[in-house]
């Protein structure tokens, strides 16, 4: 071979052994994503958190780094979104926030539109489920990678309350969101919205009469030392969103988004299994602690309440909770 051919072949062979070089390079690089929530590290959703991140190191050997930030430590909720959506934040846990941009976001808190696991799951994971997702994405610039179950509202009170005929005006803390103002007005309470801080203390001096939660939120607050009776209304069942900031999203290859994608399904299947056992060992442990469940007429809430959701409701999301009622449950 002579001098010059070999010359040729090794330049030949430089310029295009340069883009495998990089295509292995770019193979190989660290992807850091920062996930930052507002639960504690005992909550089931900040566990599933973790095991998104070891199943997302475990895919993709090492290179996908999820570093979860429970207790708000990188912001609220909303600040955490506003930054996703600023290209700052990474990943969240979020739900009908997002209603700010996205109308449809909405439906995941309507009093009685989802009234069973299985109804949720159908709702969440099937067609509907992606029209909200869908809004999410182009409105909001955040993309549902999965979905958590939240455990549902409950009502506690110091008395036993089994149908919306005994309300009586109770006056009843909600959170400051006009639907549930409007559905426990029409059910025969006095809503007073009030910042979740100044629940135990209202409720401890009798500003407040009851107040309505998840379980855990009932214990991880001691409700339990200021309200006697847990009355099993159950009137909001929902789901809450694993969520990555889109534009983080459109800047991962299709196989790293296909690793992430994978590691939230693993998480969101963990999760169901925690959940399943922290709403038993919640409802032991409030027994425990002196609190009586009542078994509440949800039937009856769900009918009264239902008029009073319907109106609710944003026009452009309506339709769509029309086809939520008409899941089976």
């Amino acid at each position: 071979m002579t001098p010059t051919r070999r010359a040729l072949l090794i330049a030949a062979g430089g310029a295009l052994a340069a883009p495998a070089i990089l295509r292995d390079a770019a193979a190989q690089r660290t992807i850091t994503l920062k996930l930052g929530h507002l639960a504690n590290e005992q909550n089931v959703w900040h566990r599933a958190c973790l095991k998104l991140a070891e199943e997302a190191r475990a895919l993709s050997q090492g290179r996908i780094d999820v570093q979860v930030f429970p207790n708000e430590t990188l912001g609220r909720e909303m600040d955490v979104i506003n930054g996703m959506q600023l290209g700052t934040a990474d990943m969240t846990i979020t739900g009908e926030s997002l209603q700010n941009w996205a109308p449809l976001a909405s439906l995941l808190a309507v009093p009685y539109a989802v009234t069973s696991l299985a109804q949720m799951d159908k709702v969440a994971g099937g067609q509907i489920g992606k029209a909200i997702e869908a809004e999410i994405v182009a409105r909001a610039r955040v993309r549902p990678l999965g979905y958590f179950a939240r455990g549902p509202r409950d009502l506690t009170a110091n008395r036993a309350i089994r149908s919306p005929d005994e309300l009586n005006g109770l006056r009843l803390r909600v959170p400051n969101v006009p639907l549930f103002v409007s559905v426990w007005s029409a059910l025969g309470a006095r809503p007073t919205p009030m910042a979740f801080g100044e629940v135990f203390t209202s409720l401890q001096n009798g500003t407040i009469d009851a107040q309505e939660n998840p379980l855990a939120l009932i214990r991880s607050a001691n409700f339990n030392e200021v309200q006697r009776f847990l009355n099993r209304t159950e009137h909001v069942r929902s789901w809450i969103y694993i969520a990555i900031s889109e534009r983080r999203w459109q800047g991962l290859s299709a196989a790293d988004r296909e690793l992430v994608a994978e590691a939230t399904r693993r998480a969101q299947a963990y999760e169901r299994t925690l959940f399943l056992e922290d709403e038993t060992s919640l409802e032991a442990e409030l027994k425990a602690k002196g609190m009586t469940f009542v078994d509440s007429d949800q039937q009856a809430f769900a009918a009264k309440a239902r008029p009073a959701s319907i109106a609710g409701v944003r026009a452009e999301a309506k339709p769509l909770l029309e086809q939520i009622l008409a899941v089976e449950a």
